[in-house]
């Protein structure tokens, strides 16, 4: 360790470390644009100057190492006078717009210059103008006037999402950031930049001019989409949510969001929001009371379990409901008497699945993988299905690790590869047995499938065998393949040979919770597949969209005699007798349990729109109303209490309710199946309903697929 004094103060730091992380670890605060925890040191703005002892003038906190017996002091006058000195020349072309200014309330210009700043300029000369740009839809540049070239933009690029799509052209009072030859920002990580700028120069467009920052309540929540469950906090006017910004948490997502997180708001707002309950009457849609209509449904099902049998009845769920949602789903249908339930919508092999109450999870805790140093991921474009597990990836690589992949065909990962296997997912069991061979051959063991290993398998191999941590992570296609216990198989051979961890990296927010609570079918149950094929008399559909949320496109659903529909919008309209108007999660409290097995809870941030209920106290009066026990819960904390006992929220859950294990032989004949995979933005009802987000490459690209 190296010990400076800053202002007076003894403080130890590692070798190598800057003033600025010697000023952060003594709670010293040193004024700063550029310089950010999260990325590498520019030293562009020289607000940061300090004094140190013997040196000749000011020196960059952020880019000066720290050396034995240093001293250092950050409020001296030399150092005041030095960063006054630099917001006045900051100032200099900065447009004075602060009252129209998105930025206005947070911004750290305003905020440093209350305390750097003159009260007049000595300048009189016009200031620069910098023309705006359109760089797409979710990033605005269009008061590119502002900007202060603190490269902040184009360092998170480079560094967090893999992407140079920004850069500083031309140079003196002629220099501005811009994107290359007039193309626009399509990372799907791209709008960390808007919380990144340091000024209102980069802004969000969807939120642009909407409100005032001091208008809006913050409140926290957890995203529901991806399974690294990411913490946000979603700001409020007027009971509607206007914005949305990442919750720093390091063991989750850092201090970044996905855009998806951050813009999917613009759906709880969305033309085809359903804010009352409907029955069907004649071909025909009517608006009912919620009395009517739960009376109709309890009804419904007890005729269709009296004429039919209780296996006849069954309900799909959307893994991107919370833990109460499901329990109580669950719940519901076994206390009917019947085993068909499932949220497994896109699977394809469905015998893939633990003891019951246990889960498929990723088999290592999220802030690992930035310090993995061997992986192997098979069948995911893990940028696009995953973007912050990608993000953790790349700091990795960054780092050393060697990355390898086996995949369908050629993607960009926006990081180097050490090696990528490119077979047809028809062959993947093979192209993994090849891998599994090379282990196998170097370690004079025998193989657990007989193939011949390629140059290309052996480098993977090799590349396994070296390094201390390693995990091999199986992507989205790889858990919905027709295959995919044959591929867990040989994925746990090789990780038991190699010392790597193997686990999933999950698809949707609560992937892990519903396998948790038991949504999935029981002994003798019908799984989604089944049931959306015509094995249903009665069927409920949990925040399901059949065809874009599974494999099968529902048709079978249509010789139900009863379909009803639990959603936040109008659809499954063709298909359905019921419509019951259920709160997103934005207008309820729940629970998701991510990837890693984090169990994360949140509350309501607005109230429900209309007549839009929670979809856990629709379940509960529907229990009621059938007469079922275990439904008399007050609040959604009771019901993940019953659920899951004995874990605590924001905790992992206990290890043994985690569990990869597989005990089935490994067929190597080759799929017929094409895997499931939602491309980015179409991943959930929300997501598919935020126009800003439909607007971009990434999604233009998911439907032309």
């Amino acid at each position: 360790m190296v010990e400076i004094e800053l202002d007076g103060q003894k403080v130890e730091v590692p070798p190598g470390s800057m003033v600025m992380h010697a000023a952060e670890k003594a709670g010293t605060y040193i004024p700063h644009f550029c310089y950010h925890k999260k990325l590498s040191i520019a030293a562009n703005c020289r607000m940061c100057l300090v004094d140190v002892e013997k040196a000749p003038k000011p020196m960059p906190a952020c880019a000066t190492p720290v050396t034995m017996g240093m001293v250092v002091r950050t409020k001296s006058d030399k150092a005041i006078k030095a960063q006054q000195s630099v917001m006045e020349f900051l100032l200099i072309n900065h447009p004075l717009d602060c009252p129209i200014c998105d930025q206005g309330g947070e911004c750290q210009l305003q905020d440093l210059a209350v305390g750097y700043g003159a009260s007049k300029s000595r300048y009189e000369e016009e200031k620069r103008v910098v023309f705006h740009k359109d760089v797409g839809p979710l990033v605005s540049m269009e008061e590119m006037s502002r900007c202060i070239h603190c490269t902040r933009c184009v360092r998170f690029g480079q560094e967090i999402a893999g992407v140079m799509e920004l850069g500083m052209s031309h140079r003196g009072e002629h220099a501005e950031i811009e994107t290359f030859v007039g193309q626009s920002v399509d990372s799907e990580l791209s709008g960390n930049m808007i919380d990144i700028c340091p000024v209102g120069a980069l802004t969000s467009k969807p939120f642009r001019y909407q409100a005032r920052t001091w208008e809006l309540s913050r409140r926290k929540s957890v995203s529901p989409h991806d399974a690294t469950g990411a913490n946000l906090i979603v700001q409020v006017k007027n009971h509607r949510v206007m914005r949305v910004v990442p919750l720093e948490n390091d063991a989750v997502n850092e201090c970044w969001i996905a855009d998806r997180d951050r813009f999917s708001y613009e759906a709880l707002n969305a033309e085809d929001r359903l804010t009352q309950p409907m029955l069907k009457q004649g071909g025909e849609w009517k608006t009912v009371d919620w009395q009517t209509a739960l009376e109709y449904v309890a009804n419904g099902l007890k005729q269709v379990k009296a004429d039919h049998g209780a296996q006849t009845i069954g309900l799909l769920a959307s893994p991107h409901s919370t833990v109460e949602e499901l329990a109580l789903a669950s719940a519901l249908v076994r206390g009917l008497g019947s085993e068909n339930i499932d949220a497994r919508l896109r699977t394809a092999d469905f015998s893939n699945v633990g003891a019951p109450g246990t889960a498929r999870w990723l088999g290592r805790s999220l802030a690992s993988l930035s310090t993995v140093q061997r992986v192997l991921v098979v069948g995911s474009n893990l940028r696009k299905d995953q973007p912050l597990m990608a993000q953790r990836l790349r700091q990795a690589v960054r780092q050393g690790a060697q990355l390898s992949a086996l995949v369908a065909q050629p993607i960009d990962w926006a990081m180097r590869l050490q090696q990528t296997l490119i077979a047809p997912s028809s062959q993947w069991v093979m192209a993994l047995a090849g891998v599994a061979a090379a282990v196998a051959e170097a370690q004079g063991v025998v193989a657990p499938v007989s193939a011949t290993p390629s140059e290309a398998d052996r480098a993977v191999a090799q590349s396994l065998m070296g390094g201390e941590d390693k995990a091999i992570l199986l992507g989205n296609a790889a858990a919905h393949h027709e295959k995919a216990s044959s591929l867990l198989a040989l994925a746990q051979w090789i990780g038991e040979r190699t010392g790597a961890t193997v686990g999933y990296l999950g698809e949707a927010a609560n992937s892990v919770g519903a396998q948790l609570v038991r949504a999935v079918p029981g002994q003798g149950g019908q799984n989604a597949s089944q049931m959306l094929r015509g094995g249903l008399k009665a069927a409920v559909l949990l925040g399901v969209e059949p065809g874009l949320d599974s494999v099968a496109e529902g048709q079978g659903l249509l010789a139900a005699e009863m379909v009803v529909t639990l959603s936040a919008f109008k659809t499954n309209s063709d298909i359905s007798d019921v419509l019951l108007p259920i709160a997103p999660f934005t207008e309820t409290s729940g629970s998701f349990v991510n990837t890693e097995g984090r169990l994360q809870s949140f509350h309501a941030v607005v109230r429900p729109l209309g007549e839009a209920r929670p979809a856990w106290k629709v379940l509960r009066v529907l229990g009621n109303l059938l007469g079922l026990s275990g439904f008399d819960a007050d609040s959604s904390q009771a019901v993940l209490a019953s659920a899951l006992p004995g874990v605590r929220v924001g905790e992992v859950v206990d290890s043994a309710r985690l569990s990869n294990a597989v005990a089935s032989a490994i067929d190597t004949q080759a799929a017929t199946l094409e895997p499931c995979v939602a491309p980015i933005y179409q991943l959930d009802g929300l997501v598919r309903r935020a126009s800003s987000l439909q607007l971009t490459a990434d999604a233009r690209a998911g439907v032309a697929a």
